[in-house]
Formats: structure tokens, C-alpha cells, sequence
């Protein structure tokens, strides 16, 4: 940590501004004086702490997607190329070793990224209340950024590592770490909150960038995101083990401040269509297109790496979606879930909900159309390009055939493609050029509804909250469920609505159900037959070893814990 934090800002002085600040005094020295008592300088600073902002999507090593690593999907580099995934699925995770520490970008190594982010923050916060900034309006401006971004990296940290010591403000060179201590995870929430509630009651902080050259800063919406998440994973049973009602009832309190301030004059609302949202940046605008997006990671390494192998031009497919993801998506004339679970271990044999109208001879009629939005399967039309519409064919011996054995980087594992962020009217070979939604409206809605239905039970506001993302997808509203119903249901939504979005990693750890979800995942052979009808057979694709308790919690890095004897001795349970 201590190291992470010296070195990179090292780092800042070389490049944090225009003109090399080394050759500003004889001795090519900088100090923090000069660094602050200069406008320029004091907001390189800003831009610096911003520079610790993760890239997600396909930043992960060989442009692998995080989904991999859940029941969502299986990555293509499986059975390839060893890497990201294949490291994290085999169970290599340990407290020398961190799979998804890999990437295309430095930044995925997230521990002393993070732990730079704050050691940054801090620094800032320490100085700018006596930096030399013009108006006090613009400095409070940047220090509510500088708050926000330290919330924002406490709030990454945790989710990944547990209960870390609350720094509110810089380490000195003398710092005695011996004496360093983990808080509780109650304690970082209510610090990430207090930094939150600090951002928004600040009248300088604007609820929405409306400047294109602004996208990357942090708004006063970002607080509101950051609150609701930060409360809601604190009542989730990972957190909450006693289920204490009023960890709930603040999650709740949390997301309805969001969504009324944020909803409030039409500021924010649910985009019109859910696929082609994916399919766009953000724009910044006093009245922009897109509404729903709070902030948007533009990726610095696209990659043209999805397709279906007949359209041509690809290089590696990425993430494959998974059967246990198909099998999550309702049937939109019911509203049912087509399968409620599976009779056997290996998810060979699932239970169909006769009261849904799924029909297992016609898998892939009549599903909610966020489905469509999202995955390219057999028979599915790839999208009319100039008059052409290309027929998905996954069928053995189909030009987008699954491969099972040897698996290849170009053809699905699992009988299926990704259809979510790619748009199929890109010329080949054109990067992808969306951003990554990492805070959304459609998130606060199903916080909301989950942290409701904890507290209250299935109350019209829990069912108002989940049933708005659902008639923004064409889904017939939830209702007549009792608190155990509405759970599983507001947890399925969760799964379908995110998909893919980096959510279901976590999910599944704060509901501690990582021992139920990623043992395995299944694919569909898809068989043509001589009427030109299909046969659907299910098969394992992938086992996985990396579901026991202990992959709850990442444990903490071995350098620091050799460092801080409070973290050896306090190691995450299983590590």
C-alpha cells in the first residue's frame, strides 16, 4: 500500500501537467505547496486521482469479459489460451496470485490501484481548501469530486477485499503500519455514505455533466449510484449475517433519495430500448439523448473480438452465454419464468414451469425481448444490413456452428453469442464503440426493489421498483407475491436486466450463493434434422473450482499482509 501510493505519485510529478514540474526549481524538486498554489497544477491533480478509474469490459487479459468468470457465460480463451479466466475458474486465486489482476490495462490489478485512488484523494482534500483556485464555487466543485472519487474507489475496494482501515487522510513518510488496522464493513459504509451525502448536499456539484469534454468527471448523480450500492451490499447477507432489519430499511431509504432526486423533472429516466442503449455512447447535453446512463467508462481498448463466424472477420469471440443464462429469461406473454431450476446436479434435466407456455421443442419463442437484446442464438436474425439479414446457424455443421471439441477462439462453446453491446451494423473488422455503462438508472430500480422487499416486504414500492424496469422490457408487471416469491423474482430481474454488466460476479458472493451458481456451466447442441426441424440436447461445457466460501472474498494481497500484522493475523476466512 505504502509503496503503491510513493511510487505513483512519483509518477504524477512527471507527467501530472503540461510543462515538467521537476524543472521549476534548481534542485528539480516539487512540493505539495507549489503543486496547490497553481491552478493548472491543483486540477492535474484532480486528473491524476481520475486516472485510477478501472477500464472494465474487455479490459481483462486477451479482452476477456468478466462474465466469464460467473454462470453467465464461458470465455472463448478457455481450452486456448490460458489467461484470465482459465486462471480464476481452475481456482488459482490465492494471496500471491490474483487471476483478474491480468489485463489489457495496469488498472485491473485493483488493489493498489484503489488503494492509490484514496492515497491520492486524501492528499487533494488535505490541500484544497488553501489551494490557489479561482472562485470558491469551482473549488468546492473540486473537492466534491475529489470526496466522490474517494468513495467511489473505498466502495471498489471492499466489494472485492471486505472491511480495509478507514484513511481519511494521507499517510505520512513516518507512518508506523504495524499500527494500522481494519475497520468494519459497517464502518466503510458509513464513511463512503458520509463522502456521498458530503457530494450531495454540496451546491456546486452539478447533478449531470452536460459538457462533452466533461464526460469523465464525476457528478452529483454518481454520489446517489455509489450511496445505494454501498448500502444495499451492506444488508446483503455477506455483510448482514444476522439479517438486521435496519441495515435494510437504510438500503432502502438509500435508493428511494435516488431515484427521487435523480427521476425528479425528468433528469434521468429508463431509455426507450433496451438493446440498442448498449449500442451507444452517452451523450452530454443541458437536454441529451441518453437519460439513463450516470456514468460511463469509455474503454481505451476496444477490440473487434465478437461476431458469428459466417459473417467473417472475427478474431476471438470473447464471452459465449451460458444455458443457465438463457434459462433465466421469462416468457413474455406470461410474465413466467420458463424454468424455475434443475432436477440434477449437472443442469441437464431443468424444471419447466408448465404454467409459462415454454415450449422445449421451440426454446427460444416467445422470451422476454431483453433475450433478443442480448443473445445471438439458433435461427436468430442478425440484424437487416443494407437488405441482408444473416440467420444465426449454431446447428452442427451451420456456418456459426458450436465446436465442442478441440474448442477454437472464433466458434461459440456454448451454442450461443453475445449479442449485448455489439452492433451487427458495424462494418467487419470495426471496433465496438460503446462505453461501459458502469452506473445506470435501471441499477437503482432493482436496488430499490430488493432492499424494499427485505425491509418491508412485497410493499407497492418494491413491486413499482421492479415493474418499471420490467414495462421498460415489454414484461407483464409482478404482483400476488408473498416476500420469499418477490425475492427470487426481483433476483432473477437482476440477472436478466445486468447482463453481462459485471453485477452477477458480485451478486452471487452478497446473497452467499457462489456454492449454488459456479460448479458449472451448460451450453445446447442444436442437432438439424432431415424435416429441417431442430433437436436440443443440453451438455456440460465448463467445471469450474472456484465456488467454495472462501471465493466470497478475495483474500488480501500477501506484500501487505506481511507489512500489517492486523492483516495477517485478520486474513479473509479461508485464506
Amino acid at each position: 500500500m505504502k509503496k503503491s501510493i510513493i511510487c505513483l505519485f512519483l509518477c504524477f510529478l512527471v507527467i501530472g501537467c503540461k510543462k515538467n514540474p521537476l524543472d521549476i526549481t534548481p534542485d528539480g524538486k516539487i512540493s505539495m505547496k507549489d503543486v496547490f498554489s497553481d491552478q493548472v497544477r491543483t486540477e492535474a491533480f484532480l486528473n491524476t486521482i481520475y486516472g485510477f478509474i478501472p477500464y472494465y469490459y474487455t479490459a481483462y487479459q486477451e479482452w476477456s469479459f468478466l462474465a466469464g468468470a460467473t454462470d453467465e457465460a464461458q470465455d472463448a480463451e478457455v481450452g486456448n489460451n490460458p489467461g484470465v479466466v482459465w486462471d480464476w475458474i481452475t481456482g488459482r486465486l490465492t494471496p500471491s496470485f490474483d487471476p483478474l489482476a491480468a489485463g489489457v490495462d495496469g488498472t485491473v490489478n485493483q488493489y493498489p490501484t484503489f488503494w492509490s485512488g484514496i492515497g491520492y484523494a486524501n492528499i487533494f482534500l488535505q490541500n484544497i481548501d488553501n489551494a490557489t483556485v479561482k472562485g470558491e464555487q469551482f473549488k468546492s466543485r473540486l473537492k466534491g469530486e475529489a470526496q466522490l472519487l474517494r468513495a467511489f474507489f473505498y466502495l471498489e475496494l471492499v466489494k472485492k477485499y471486505g472491511a480495509m482501515p478507514v484513511a481519511d487522510k494521507p499517510f505520512d513518510n513516518d507512518f508506523n503500519y504495524t499500527g494500522l488496522k481494519r475497520g468494519t464493513f459497517q464502518e466503510c459504509v458509513d464513511f463512503i455514505v458520509k463522502d456521498c451525502d458530503a457530494v450531495i448536499a454540496n451546491p456546486n456539484m452539478p447533478l449531470r455533466i452536460t459538457i462533452e469534454n466533461e464526460r469523465v468527471r464525476f457528478s452529483k448523480a454518481i454520489a446517489y449510484a455509489i450511496k445505494s450500492e454501498a448500502l444495499l451490499y451492506n444488508a446483503s447477507p455477506l455483510w448482514n449475517p444476522t439479517n438486521d432489519a435496519a441495515k435494510w430499511q437504510a438500503a432502502a431509504a438509500g435508493s428511494k433519495e435516488a431515484l427521487t432526486a435523480l427521476t425528479a423533472g425528468g433528469n434521468y429516466k429508463l431509455a426507450d430500448d433496451y438493446g440498442n442503449y448498449f449500442l451507444n455512447n452517452a451523450d452530454f447535453a443541458v437536454v441529451p439523448r441518453d437519460r439513463e446512463t450516470i456514468y460511463e467508462r469509455r474503454s481505451a481498448f476496444p477490440g473487434s473480438v465478437m461476431n458469428v463466424p459466417s459473417k467473417g472477420g472475427i478474431w476471438k469471440l470473447g464471452a459465449c452465454p451460458s444455458q443457465e443464462l438463457v434459462d433465466s429469461y421469462d416468457m413474455q406473454a406470461t410474465g413466467e419464468p420458463a424454468i424455475t431450476g434443475y432436477e440434477d446436479a449437472d443442469h441437464l434435466k431443468p424444471i419447466i414451469n408448465p404454467a409459462s407456455g415454454y415450449d422445449p421443442a421451440k426454446p427460444y419463442e416467445g422470451r422476454d425481448p431483453r433475450f433478443y437484446a442480448t443473445v445471438w442464438y439458433n435461427g436468430a436474425l442478425y440484424d437487416n444490413i443494407n437488405g441482408n439479414v444473416h440467420t444465426v446457424a449454431t446447428y452442427a455443421g451451420g456456418g456459426d456452428q458450436l465446436i465442442k471439441s478441440p474448442p477454437n477462439r472464433t466458434n461459440t462453446h456454448t451454442g450461443y453469442y453475445l449479442r449485448k453491446f455489439l452492433d451487427p451494423k458495424l462494418p467487419t473488422g470495426q471496433d465496438q464503440v460503446s462505453g461501459w455503462k458502469k452506473y445506470r438508472l435501471a441499477e437503482i430500480y432493482l436496488n430499490l426493489a430488493e432492499a424494499e422487499n427485505e425491509a418491508n416486504g412485497p410493499t407497492a414500492v418494491a413491486l413499482d421498483a421492479v415493474n418499471a424496469i420490467r414495462r421498460r422490457a415489454q414484461m407483464p408487471d409482478l404482483g400476488g407475491l408473498d416476500k420469499e416469491a418477490l425475492r427470487e423474482r426481483i433476483r432473477r430481474e437482476r440477472r436478466v436486466e445486468l447482463a453481462i454488466e459485471e453485477h452477477r460476479f458480485w451478486d452471487v458472493r452478497r446473497w452467499k450463493i457462489l456454492d449454488k451458481t459456479d460448479k458449472l456451466v451448460t451450453g445446447m447442441e442444436v442437432i438439424k434434422n432431415p424435416d429441417n426441424s431442430f433437436s436440443y440436447k443440453r451438455f456440460v461445457t465448463e467445471r469450474r473450482n472456484a465456488w467454495q466460501d472462501k471465493f466470497r472474498i478475495f483474500p488480501i494481497p500477501i506484500a501487505d499482509a506481511s507489512i500489517v500484522p492486523d492483516f495477517s493475523e485478520n486474513q479473509n476466512p479461508g485464506w
